[in-house]
């Protein structure tokens, strides 16, 4: 891929063949200065293929490595590149790529390092629900996120995320979880000295096969956020 734009959209994916195409071409048609990298991370459904038939450059991982390792996949290829901004949205078609030049907005204004898009800012009447275990995680990081910044957070667990290129150097480093990074990156971030701001975004009902928060698979997620939480709280931070 011939480097376009001062822009990467970082797209982790995982087992999305039903959903991968009809994201890469949201994108192209809100947003097609922006380049875009698919971090296919093993899957065994064609994920690759069909976003290299969207016209997205992929990156293959070797087997399925997990939700982190992927996204720092496409930080550290972003760097390499010489993108100074990223912008990373999910697989499955949750994120409305009408947003995408929100994000970007803020990023150039310099108004913070980091933006998170959260889908319970003026909604304007949508309600967006999900799984109960998954709400009821959202609801607790949303909790002891804002108490450990002392900053109002309302979606830690959005996954719709802008980065500049102080913050993306950053979280290429060995600093950030391979695992599930959430809310533990957040304050990693703002005790690092990196400001964060969320804007609004529309979000529509998970509608992946892939996805992590499926079955019981919430209840692990609360308690190794939980403990993510704990260790980077105790840790002394890093500074940006």
């Amino acid at each position: 891929m011939t480097k376009r734009s001062d822009c990467l959209v970082v797209i982790p994916a995982y087992n999305e063949v039903e959903n991968i195409a009809r994201v890469i071409d949201g994108i192209r048609r809100c947003a097609p200065e922006l380049d875009v990298v698919v971090v296919d991370d093993g899957s065994a459904d064609g994920t690759s293929s069909a976003a290299v038939r969207g016209g997205a450059k992929v990156i293959s991982l070797p087997f399925h490595m997990g939700y982190g390792t992927a996204v720092q996949t496409g930080y550290k290829y972003a760097l390499r590149s010489g993108y100074d901004y990223v912008l990373q949205m999910d697989g499955d078609g949750q994120h409305e790529p009408k947003n995408l030049p929100d994000f970007l907005r803020e990023l150039r204004g310099d108004r913070a390092d980091v933006v998170i898009g959260s889908r319970f800012l003026e909604q304007e009447g949508r309600r967006y629900r999900g799984p109960i275990l998954r709400r009821i995680g959202r609801v607790l990081f949303a909790v002891v996120t804002s108490f450990l910044i002392r900053q109002r957070v309302t979606d830690p667990t959005s996954g719709y995320i802008g980065l500049n290129r102080k913050a993306l150097n950053y979280l290429s480093k060995d600093v950030y979880p391979v695992d599930y990074p959430d809310a533990d990156v957040i304050v990693m971030l703002h005790r690092a000295g990196f400001r964060i701001k969320e804007i609004p975004v529309t979000m529509y009902e998970d509608r992946s096969k892939g996805t992590l928060h499926r079955g019981m698979r919430p209840l692990y997620y609360i308690f190794k956020m939980s403990l993510s939480l704990f260790v980077t709280v105790l840790r002394k931070p890093k500074e940006g």
